[in-house]
């Protein structure tokens, strides 16, 4: 069998409507197992706990997932981490046993078949630009608000993965600046090492932080939020501030990148009224005008770890 590119990923055309693919998406609790067929439709789901401390344990549960599949059936894998396509190493904060280590070498190894790896938000954002609200744009930046900010990049159909697997970090680089302002958005620490990054606002955790800083108070990301879409007044200068430094951040995405659509995933997905107002504010910002809805909710939030993993092709870019 020929594989795309020669390399392991998506089969020939000629051969892909009979071409099932395994698939894993890996986060810190729990790794989700599908099998896809050639049309991207995911069957036979099942679920383990991740083995965060032992790589023998972790590459074990994903060959246990994979062995009642014929040898010749690759396995793609997203994971929450940052895989460097030079060098095959991996790192991630919650699947502490796989850092520093070439996993793909190392479950090619052990499950004696063909893997291909890709980080979870740039596999959200090719699901949503092969079969979500990417569907009919050639350019497709794909964001997670979730705990914290994630991004990936999709042109042409083709994941951007960039040198060490670092392309879409749109949450990480000093965006915001050092004010003496009581009303400022303050440069917080980052985690990456540096102050004044998205990350340290954009997020669930991110609107936590604004909060207290704001009114000295706090709260949970979901109370701040139900109370600001009531109207009331403690969240409204929060809210604001964050408004205005996210769609900053985007409206610079979108005009560097000529994304047309900007599909959102992660818990603040759920918010309808708080991704409307990051759109009109993103809308009001970009250079190119339009009445269309730039960010939008994903079409696939539940599946989009497992479709992106069937959708990578393996080579880095």
């Amino acid at each position: 069998m020929m594989w795309a590119g020669g390399l392991p990923g998506l089969p020939m055309n000629g051969f892909k409507d009979h071409i099932v693919i395994l698939c894993a998406d890996i986060g810190g609790s729990y790794i989700d197992f599908a099998v896809a067929d050639g049309a991207h439709q995911l069957s036979s789901r099942r679920r383990r706990p991740t083995p965060v401390g032992s790589m023998a344990d972790f590459a074990s549960t994903l060959a246990e997932l994979a062995a009642p599949y014929d040898r010749g059936l690759p396995l793609h894998v997203a994971i929450a981490g940052v895989c460097d396509p030079q060098t095959g190493h991996t790192r991630s904060a919650n699947i502490p046993c796989v850092n520093d280590r070439p996993l793909r070498d190392a479950l090619m190894a052990r499950l004696g078949r063909p893997v291909v790896i890709g980080n979870d938000a740039h596999c959200f954002a090719l699901a949503e630009a092969m079969q979500g609200a990417g569907v009919g744009h050639r350019i497709v930046f794909g964001v997670i608000l979730g705990t914290g900010v994630g991004g990936g990049l999709v042109i042409d159909g083709r994941a951007i993965v960039g040198v060490g697997g670092l392309a879409g970090e749109w949450g990480h680089g000093p965006f915001i600046a050092e004010s003496a302002d009581p009303g400022a958005v303050p440069a917080l620490p980052c985690q990456c090492g540096q102050r004044g990054c998205l990350d340290t606002i954009g997020g669930a955790r991110g609107i936590e932080r604004l909060y207290q800083f704001f009114t000295g108070r706090g709260s949970d990301s979901q109370a701040i939020l139900s109370d600001w879409e009531a109207g009331m007044d403690h969240p409204r200068h929060t809210m604001a501030m964050w408004l205005d430094r996210m769609s900053a951040g985007l409206a610079g995405i979108v005009n560097v990148t000529g994304a047309t659509i900007v599909p959102v995933g992660g818990g603040l997905a759920n918010r309808p009224r708080l991704l409307a107002a990051l759109d009109a504010a993103v809308t009001s910002r970009v250079l190119r005008p339009g009445t269309s809805p730039i960010v939008v909710p994903g079409y696939l939030p539940a599946d989009s770890g497992l479709v992106g993993a069937s959708w990578l092709t393996g080579g880095p870019r």
